[in-house]
């Protein structure tokens, strides 16, 4: 293989790297917008003091805490494995039930272990997070 023929080739793999990377670095500021925006009108409609919390990384999970009527330092054990895990699906679990949701539903990340159907539950507990956040039931 000529030299010319290795940097083009190494220019394309560089440009296709760049589009991914842009393509994921955008589809995560758009899943970062929209579950700030429905955690805090989640917030805004259990009358939290402070739903603007969940613009704010790690904040948030302090808001989730204080959501599910735990005190604010509650918010720390999302920096313990596992832990993180078992009490964020109970906490969201009683969010849902106080905006009169099935708190099943937040057992839905569970499934994003099973591959294929793994997307299909993540995609699934975004529009379960927009329903809780702006369907009154």
């Amino acid at each position: 293989m000529a030299l010319g023929e290795e940097i083009i080739g190494t220019g394309i793999a560089g440009s296709i790297a760049a589009v991914g990377f842009t393509t994921a670095f955008i589809i995560g500021i758009g899943v970062y917008v929209y579950t700030a925006l429905a955690w805090m009108t989640i917030a805004k409609k259990l009358k939290h003091k402070y739903p603007w919390l969940a613009w704010i990384p790690i904040a948030n999970f302090f808001l989730i805490a204080m959501l599910a009527k735990k005190k604010w330092t509650w918010g720390f054990i999302f920096l313990v494995p596992i832990a993180n895990l078992v009490f964020g699906l109970i906490w969201v679990w009683n969010i849902f039930v106080q905006r009169k949701y099935p708190g099943w539903l937040a057992l839905l990340p569970i499934l994003g272990i099973i591959p294929f159907i793994g997307w299909i539950a993540t995609i699934g507990f975004f529009v379960v997070i927009g329903l809780v956040a702006w369907k009154d039931r």
